[in-house]
């Protein structure tokens, strides 16, 4: 679908663009240095989505759907708020929708907008690399998940401190939600979804608790983590083959829309991550509703003569239109 204000080109040198300057350190690395209660923390958590999977056929209908419904609204908060609104700018967004998707990534809870913006901005300039938060070079469990289980490497932090993040500062909207996370987090991404169906409809607080709380908000971390993990490892580069980002459907189908990760990473400007509009593309949908509503505008997008020149250019031959 067509953006608010059709095809936009890309701006000028920007904190999302790959930085073929940086040279990893020679020598040794870093040593490892384990974060034992976050091992900790996930082991639990994950054994609590599990036990969530064995509750589900107790669960009423409405439970299920209601569930469904956090998946997508957290889910959102992470691909239309933290990730295409905040880290890239490729659109911009009224001050009710920047609340509703500030909400959203509460209930999401993969840490506040602020710190996410800044270390995805990392991840595009030095992708692959010592100083990318989630490097996939090491590893499928350290692109998934493992990079939360130890210590940042030293450029990691040392790059995010470079970046320019005024406009980050500058939002009245982030710096609520940073202020207030911990709180925002409990409120949305726990109890709210416990407290509904208990309260509407008479669900069990022990299948509230363990079904639309933990187990929705386990399925939609590695719903994100598999596009720092798999779409970074398995899939066709048909935009650029000199890089690893892939396109994963598998990805872009739990993701709602984030696995057509080569054409991303390519393009990190284009507010719909995808060549293809809204197929399999959830939040480009939501977007461009949002557009249609005036509640969201200036959506950048890559014309598509550009698209096609790289694709000759750098691509690896498996580009299908459409």
């Amino acid at each position: 679908m067509p953006s608010s204000n059709g095809n936009a080109v890309a701006e000028a040198p920007r904190d999302d663009d790959f930085d073929h300057t940086y040279k990893e350190n020679e020598g040794p690395k870093p040593p490892v240095i384990i974060v034992w209660k976050n091992v900790i923390m996930m082991g639990l958590l994950h054994i609590g989505a599990l036990y969530g999977v064995l509750l589900i056929p107790s669960a009423s209908f409405l439970t299920l759907l209601w569930s469904t419904l956090c998946f997508f609204i957290s889910g959102l908060g992470i691909t239309a708020g933290a990730h295409r609104l905040w880290s890239h700018r490729s659109y911009k967004a009224s001050l009710p929708l920047r609340i509703f998707l500030s909400v959203a990534n509460s209930m999401a809870f993969q840490n506040d907008i602020f710190e996410w913006a800044r270390d995805h901005r990392v991840h595009h300039k030095y992708s692959e690399t010592d100083a990318d938060p989630h490097n996939a070079v090491r590893g499928f469990f350290f692109a998934h998940i493992g990079w939360l289980l130890v210590r940042k490497h030293p450029d990691v932090i040392e790059k995010g401190r470079k970046l320019e993040l005024t406009d980050l500062l500058s939002d009245k909207v982030v710096m609520f939600q940073r202020k207030y996370y911990k709180l925002s987090v409990l409120l949305m991404c726990f109890f709210i979804p416990m407290f509904v169906p208990w309260y509407m409809w008479g669900e069990s607080l022990w299948v509230a608790y363990f079904v639309p709380a933990l187990l929705r908000y386990t399925l939609v971390l590695n719903a994100a983590w598999l596009v720092n993990s798999a779409a970074h490892m398995w899939g066709n580069r048909p935009y650029d083959k000199t890089i690893n980002p892939r396109e994963n459907l598998f990805v872009t189908l739990s993701a709602i829309g984030e696995g057509f990760h080569n054409y991303h990473h390519t393009f990190p400007y284009d507010y719909a991550t995808g060549e293809f509009g809204w197929k399999f593309n959830f939040t480009t949908c939501f977007i461009d509703v949002m557009c249609f509503l005036g509640l969201a505008k200036d959506c950048k997008k890559v014309p598509h003569e550009l698209v096609l020149a790289r694709i000759q250019r750098t691509g690896d031959g498996s580009h299908r239109s459409g």
